[in-house]
């Protein structure tokens, strides 16, 4: 019993961080924190500066987000001269007030602008910008500078020994730990399915289907990430192929499962179907390298067998059976890929990477109005948070800085702000509770501090609440530890926040403001230029006409697709109660479900397929790219007028009179993805219309 207990929370942790990427990052902050402390130790500092070294260690390690180790090293040797800077600017300000509140507002606009240098500039923007905070936290004063920059060179050296050497990032375990999620996350959809069969279909197994086939979405990127760095580049591009494969069979799978609910079904068919997913989950190896051997036992020659009865013997449920057939066979290739073929040759050449876009240093654009937001945001924090506590005003500044980052509109810096004060309301009464039940033991807050910034750098990337529950908590051990912690601290803590929260999104509403839906419009559209480019490439592929890696393509379309989905989440966030949120919702699935077409042709499309027939895919694919640009057009002016119409398939697809299964496959994909180009047209108010008789092909 004990030991089924053990497995089944090791799955739940596996499944729930692929690679266990964010148990590394907490663990290597925590590390860091300890190394920092044990090393300025004999140098016998007092508390404060103690404790800048370990805020140092934890700060790089959290920020510092490179993707080589070479280029970590070079922002950490940045983050050293500049938080350098930021400790002395906090330390002489603090001396001649206002001149910190004054540095501490320009030094947000700094943070904030800098987003558009990539994952280098927000790691110094925000290491600078949290020295400069915990320096006015601890009440540092100009004479300690010194001793200061001791303690941050220490606390960054400290992070720099536990990054590249206690706790190196070793790419074959953890892309090995990345398949054991994925299986642990296919294990989850399968199960998914099971329960939404063995109901009838109900929203609550609908909602559970659709999540956890989005989280195994995130695994499938992850490998696709990570490939590269074991297999090597020209070896990833088959994995990457068979990965989507098995993607798309789950997800097929689970479209089947609903659509078999909708039948009316013998209770003896259900059954059957239900253990058959249960028969095959229990072929799941727990460890990948075995899984190859899923092919050689009975039960996966049996799904392969009744899957594939011709249709004159059909029978209810076949189409679940089948479905389950092809996901075994599908996952039994991506596994003999992964773990014995990476060598294999390629089925279509890799692109050459496009040079990364570099961003001007000085342009007004989207990151420049946030900044500009942020620092008027910055500015009435300081006049506010003056009126609640003139010595702790500063908490209304890291509100607003902390709403601010990663938010592009209105709509995101709202929910930023609703969920940080929700999670520092929630973190007040956390952390009275530890603070009264430490209080008195040194060593015993020293580790709860610990639990506390674990526990922040592990939920960081998954949800904000609990991130600032955590932050919250450990700033009350923080006032334990320096004797000045008491209830009425903690609730000025709650005050600060709320009115950093507010002057973050009146600044946001007023100031220069960015609409959702404005940003959502130009997301869609950069999708639809993607999308745009995939169409014309894997046309070009098919054809003959050139060889190029369309599942690339695929790849830059699930990015926009992310895109959208973040930008989109203020429409379809809880605390949004208008009627956008249905809106947000159906948008937000139509693309998802562009992304999912787009996948399935990405994976069965090889070079010169339809080369026989390159004339009529050209026409066939030129009608599509031209609703693309049609819908582009009209949503770039939504507005306008005479944009025209988007144009249906005239009943006679390119695939009547192909015999090849694989040609008509990817042919039959093309025009679920046509279809859903028009769904998406009439989401925002463009019209289809039928044909005129000479556009017929």
């Amino acid at each position: 019993m004990i030991s089924r207990i053990t497995q089944a929370t090791t799955d739940r942790l596996v499944a729930s961080d692929p690679g266990l990427v964010r148990l590394r990052l907490a663990f290597s902050a925590v590390l860091s924190i300890v190394v920092a402390v044990l090393a300025i130790l004999p140098f016998h500092q007092p508390l404060t500066v103690t404790l800048v070294a370990a805020i140092a260690a934890m700060t790089s390690a959290f920020t510092v987000n490179d993707e080589t180790p070479a280029k970590q090293a070079v922002t950490l040797l940045l983050g050293l001269i500049l938080g350098a800077a930021s400790l002395t600017a906090a330390s002489v300000g603090s001396a001649v007030p206002p001149l910190d509140s004054v540095v501490f507002v320009l030094l947000i606009f700094v943070a904030v602008y800098a987003q558009r240098f990539g994952s280098r500039g927000i790691a110094l923007g925000s290491l600078s910008f949290f020295l400069f905070f915990f320096a006015m936290f601890l009440q540092t004063h100009l004479k300690q500078v010194p001793a200061l920059l001791l303690a941050l060179t220490i606390g960054i050296a400290a992070n720099a020994v536990v990054r590249f050497v206690l706790v190196r990032r070793h790419t074959d375990a953890e892309f090995l730990r990345i398949r054991r999620a994925f299986r642990a996350r296919l294990a989850a959809v399968v199960r998914a399915a099971e329960d939404h069969l063995a109901v009838g279909g109900s929203e609550r197994t609908r909602k559970r289907l659709r999540t956890t086939n989005s989280r195994m979405h995130e695994s499938v990127l992850l490998i696709e990430d990570t490939a590269p760095e074991v297999t090597g580049a020209d070896s990833a591009n088959r994995l990457r192929r068979r990965a989507i494969e098995v993607e798309l069979a789950v997800q097929w799978l689970t479209i089947t499962v609903q659509r078999t609910c909708a039948e009316d079904l013998d209770e003896d068919v259900r059954d059957d179907l239900i253990a058959r997913m249960r028969r095959f989950r229990s072929l799941i190896e727990r460890d990948p390298r075995e899984l190859p051997l899923i092919s050689e036992t009975e039960e996966f020659s049996k799904m392969l067998v009744e899957g594939s009865r011709i249709d004159e013997h059909a029978a209810p449920g076949d189409g679940v059976r089948r479905a389950l057939a092809e996901l075994a066979l599908a996952d039994v290739r991506a596994q003999r890929v992964a773990e014995h073929d990476v060598s294999a040759v390629l089925d279509a050449a890799d692109d050459p990477k496009d040079p990364e876009e570099k961003s001007s240093a000085f342009a007004y654009d989207n990151q420049t109005r946030s900044a500009i937001q942020a620092v008027v945001g910055g500015g009435l924090a300081v006049l506010g948070g003056e009126l609640v506590s003139s010595q702790r005003w500063y908490w209304a500044v890291l509100t607003v800085f902390v709403v601010f980052i990663g938010s592009s509109t209105a709509g995101a810096t709202f929910v930023k702000g609703v969920r940080r004060l929700g999670g520092t309301l929630i973190g007040i009464v956390g952390g009275l509770a530890l603070a009264l039940l430490v209080s008195g033991s040194a060593p015993a807050t020293l580790a709860l501090i610990l639990v506390c910034v674990f526990g922040m750098v592990y939920m960081a990337r998954v949800s904000q609440v609990i991130m600032a529950f955590f932050i919250t908590s450990m700033l009350g051990l923080l006032y334990s530890l320096l004797g000045t912690f008491s209830i009425e601290v903690l609730w000025i803590r709650v005050a600060e926040t709320a009115v950093g929260a507010a002057a973050g999104v009146l600044a946001a509403v007023v100031i220069v403001p960015v609409r959702t839906r404005a940003v959502m419009l130009d997301d869609v559209s950069a999708l639809l230029d993607e999308l745009d480019e995939f169409v014309e490439k894997t046309a070009g592929l098919l054809s003959g006409a050139e060889n190029v890696s369309v599942i690339e393509k695929s790849r830059d379309l699930d990015r926009a697709v992310d895109k959208v989905r973040t930008t989109i989440e203020p429409l379809t966030h809880p605390v949004n109660l208008s009627s956008r949120r249905d809106y947000g919702w159906h948008v937000l699935t139509t693309v998802e479900t562009i992304a999912f077409r787009a996948r399935h042709v990405a994976a069965r499309s090889q070079a010169g397929l339809l080369v026989n027939e390159a004339d009529r895919l050209l026409l066939y694919t030129g009608r599509i790219r031209a609703n693309i640009a049609m819908l582009g057009k009209a949503i770039g002016d939504p507005g306008g007028s005479g944009h025209g119409t988007l144009v249906r398939d005239d009943g006679t697809p390119v695939a009547d009179r192909i015999d090849d299964p694989r040609a008509r496959s990817v042919l039959t994909s093309f025009g679920h993805l046509d279809e859903t180009v028009i769904a998406l047209g009439r989401s925002f108010g463009v019209e289809a219309t039928d044909p005129a008789p000479s556009g017929k092909g």
